[in-house]
């Protein structure tokens, strides 16, 4: 099997069970979160992320949300019904990908390659929900945020890569 150089190497599922190559993002400013629906985490998250995402879209900014079910089983819906929740609760309009693993075996081949890098204290495996890397134009992993750290607080780096003054 090839050695995937950069996230532009992996192809992934969305919501309704399509294949996307993440190639198309190629140039784009990427934030990779792991969201789940019944956080403590969700409301502040979800909003943040639209504000983020509306305010930066038209510049390169893409936002790529994964529901994962693994910490404290607070993403137990289908495909369908995370989808409706995201889209009915917080009117997001960044793609929600299909409910994956992030941590163990079974964690889906892009998170073992976002955990490969130099990141945090804890080792690799994510903590909780709504984990966030940032990814630059190339495809690589430049800085992971802990589930706690509000995506507002990230602007600064994300116009940073934009290169936004």
């Amino acid at each position: 099997m090839a050695t995937q150089e950069s996230i532009f190497d992996f192809t992934v599922k969305d919501a309704q069970g399509n294949d996307v190559d993440l190639s198309c993002y190629k140039g784009k400013i990427i934030l990779i979160v792991n969201v789940a629906s019944k956080c403590g985490l969700t409301n502040s998250n979800y909003t943040e992320l639209n504000q983020l995402y509306e305010k930066y879209k038209d510049h390169g900014l893409e936002i790529l949300a994964f529901p994962c079910n693994q910490f404290g089983e607070q993403e137990p819906g289908s495909n369908d019904q995370i989808l409706e929740f995201v889209c009915t609760r917080f009117k997001s309009e960044f793609p929600i990908f299909e409910k994956i693993e992030v941590n163990g075996d079974n964690a889906t081949p892009l998170y073992k390659f976002l955990k490969l890098g130099k990141w945090g204290i804890f080792g690799d495996n994510i903590q909780w929900n709504f984990t966030k890397f940032l990814i630059d134009k190339n495809g690589q992993p430049v800085d992971r945020y802990y589930p706690t750290t509000s995506p507002l607080t990230i602007e600064r780096d994300i116009t940073k890569l934009l290169g936004i003054k």
